[in-house]
């Protein structure tokens, strides 16, 4: 090293250790990552995964791994017969905490959630039983209930806490924010912080409350401007049904389970109202009214109810959702008051024509009232997340002040609200309740 004189002086020790320290920190990093590597390859390996397949990582993980893991078909039986249930780890630091995923439905598609990427915590996301690649070799109905989809999770908590031994938060959206609410009914234990997003907690398969929201949202004159087309779709259901029929051949839309092209016409015109106020797709001016043509009305239906929502594609899919939703999770229907006289071919509009003939159903009602009574007397650290035009907030939860639980409802919000896309002070308080929660 020169000085200003010119001579070549030695390092002074101060130099030599700082470079030795910064040295041994990065050696210790690498040390680390290699260790927690190989910490989450020799945990998989002893742990029943039948399959393990690494996806391009993003950023803020180390290793994103999808994995098939084997569970207990009765859970009440462990030694019965087995299923694989898909799973993603998603690995930063085994002493960080992790954001436990449910999807309710299939997970055949990968994210990151944003409680994940705000906290750079692990993440572990599990496919529901029944769905995607989650299903039994021998489709026996009685083993998809909550009770048995909560342990499947219970049992995979479990399993990682020996991985990931700090904080866990349990969250899902729709469907997998219900499951969010009976995994820890049955389980209120399992994780520390629960944040289920846009999650109905329904009383019975025709829930009314959601007529009476439907009666409520958004303005008097927005209101009878969705009524107004229902009932001009009703009425000119003669002129509009071609072009249904078109463009339902177009993308391969086939309505047999629903009744037909007629039945599923009126389905998609009472889903409107529904969908309309739900998902927010599209603004109430944009609604076209009698002078439209009928491919324009089509193509409006269609973007707001989504006509493969009732095609049979969709309800074979789906099928094991509509078999929760009718024996214990709920479900909705339409009123018909003011449709009734329109109506040419709907009678019973509540969605027990998706089971097939020789699947008997019946809806449990007491589970939802001893859900209810959990989350608002007992349950703790739950964070719930509604939009306000949603109609799903219809029957969301109410908190009573005897739980710390706290509720946040993005004005105007649809099925679509995240916490990410609330306003600036909402998003930091639910961060803040999320943070204080975590301690």
């Amino acid at each position: 090293m020169h000085d200003r004189t010119g001579i070549v002086r030695p390092f002074s020790n101060d130099v030599y250790m700082k470079k030795f320290i910064l040295t041994l920190i990065l050696i210790t990093a690498l040390l680390l990552q290699v260790g927690a590597t190989i910490k989450l390859d020799d945990f998989l390996n002893r742990k029943g995964v039948t399959e393990i397949r690494v996806l391009e990582s993003e950023s803020i993980f180390d290793r994103i791994v999808e994995v098939m893991i084997e569970q207990p078909l009765d859970h009440r039986n462990p030694n019965g017969e087995k299923f694989t249930q898909r799973l993603y780890i998603s690995h930063i630091d085994p002493f960080r905490p992790v954001v436990f995923v449910t999807a309710g439905y299939d997970a055949k598609y990968y994210y990151t959630s944003e409680i994940a990427a705000e906290l750079k915590c692990n993440q572990v996301m599990v496919e529901h039983r029944y769905f995607g690649r989650s299903m039994p070799d021998s489709l026996d109905w009685h083993y998809l209930d909550t009770w048995q989809a909560a342990s499947d999770h219970h049992r995979i908590v479990n399993l990682f806490k020996e991985l990931y031994p700090g904080k866990w938060i349990s969250t899902g959206v729709s469907k997998g924010g219900q499951t969010v609410m009976y995994h820890s009914y049955y389980y209120p234990e399992d994780v520390d912080v629960r944040v289920p997003y846009v999650a109905p907690l329904n009383f019975s398969v025709e829930d009314v409350r959601i007529y009476s929201f439907l009666d409520q949202v958004g303005s008097a004159r927005d209101r009878r401007k969705v009524k107004r087309f229902q009932k001009l779709a009703l009425k000119r259901q003669e002129r509009y049904l071609p072009a249904f029929r078109t463009f339902s051949e177009q993308n391969g839309y086939t309505y047999e389970l629903a009744g037909g092209y007629e039945e599923a016409y009126e389905y998609c015109v009472l889903e409107y109202s529904f969908a309309f106020w739900q998902w927010g797709y599209v603004p109430v001016n944009k609604i076209p009214g009698r002078a439209a043509r009928p491919r324009e009305i089509i193509e409006h239906m269609n973007r707001v109810a989504g006509f493969d929502y009732f095609s049979d594609a969709f309800i074979t899919e789906y099928l094991p959702f509509f078999y929760q939703a009718l024996t214990e999770m709920g479900y909705y229907g339409y009123d018909l008051v003011e449709f009734e006289k329109y109506l040419q071919h709907v009678e019973n509009p509540i969605f027990t024509f998706t089971m097939p003939e020789d699947l008997e159903v019946l809806y449990n009602p007491e589970l939802s009232l001893q859900v209810l009574q959990y989350l608002t007397e007992e349950a703790s650290n739950f964070i719930y997340i509604y939009g306000e035009y949603d109609t799903w907030s219809a029957t969301g939860i109410t908190i009573s002040e005897e739980t710390n639980s706290r509720i946040f409802i993005k004005e105007e919000g649809s099925h679509r609200t995240r916490i990410n896309n609330m306003p600036e002070a909402q998003k930091q308080e639910v961060y803040n309740t999320l943070n204080l929660f975590l301690q």
